[in-house]
């Protein structure tokens, strides 16, 4: 395979990928980032294949670094759900009609909404303004619940982005003022 036979690396995915698997779920407890992450693995693993003629024990090399990138992945997945988490707690809840101040960053929030692509716009309307789960999104549209969660996730960062670098000086003043004033 580090000279790139393709029948070999097909034979070594065939070997390995059901168990790798397997390890992978026990770790991320998700069927579909079990996948990703077998399949970045044999990618990573395929682009690499010259630096395989240094490997001794192939099996122990494969669980390492595919534990090694599952435990990257459930960072990154963490971290992404802190964000938003972070964003809903702390910003949205005061956008509220009493603070009319905030005209201006609901403007910016259904700008930055519009400007998403249509399949992540429809995913963030279906979890935002009619609060269905994942499952019921992705039965609804035809998608993987995984693929409603990255959905979600994208649109969240691309709408936080849009209203960061739009939002003016005074408007951003006047939400951190109200947010200061709501905590105390």
């Amino acid at each position: 395979m580090a000279n790139g036979d393709e029948h070999a690396f097909s034979e070594l995915f065939n070997t390995h990928h059901q168990l790798l698997g397997a390890h992978i779920f026990r770790i991320t407890d998700s069927v579909e980032l079990a996948e990703e992450v077998v399949q970045d693995v044999f990618l990573k693993i395929w682009m690499s294949r010259e630096t395989l003629t240094t490997v001794q024990n192939f099996r122990a090399y494969l669980f390492v670094i595919s534990k090694n990138h599952a435990l990257n992945c459930l960072r990154k997945v963490a971290k992404e759900r802190i964000h938003q988490k972070t964003l809903e707690e702390n910003i949205l809840p005061f956008a509220t009609e009493e603070n009319p101040g905030l005209d201006g960053y609901y403007s910016l929030l259904d700008e930055a909404i519009d400007h998403l692509p249509p399949q992540q716009q429809k995913v963030y309307l279906l979890s935002r303004h009619n609060r269905l789960k994942y499952d019921e999104i992705a039965s609804q549209m035809g998608l993987s619940r995984e693929t409603v969660k990255k959905y979600l996730q994208g649109a969240t960062h691309s709408i936080t982005a849009f209203v960061q670098s739009n939002m003016d000086i005074s408007a951003m003043i006047i939400l951190i003022s109200t947010f200061f004033s709501k905590k105390l």
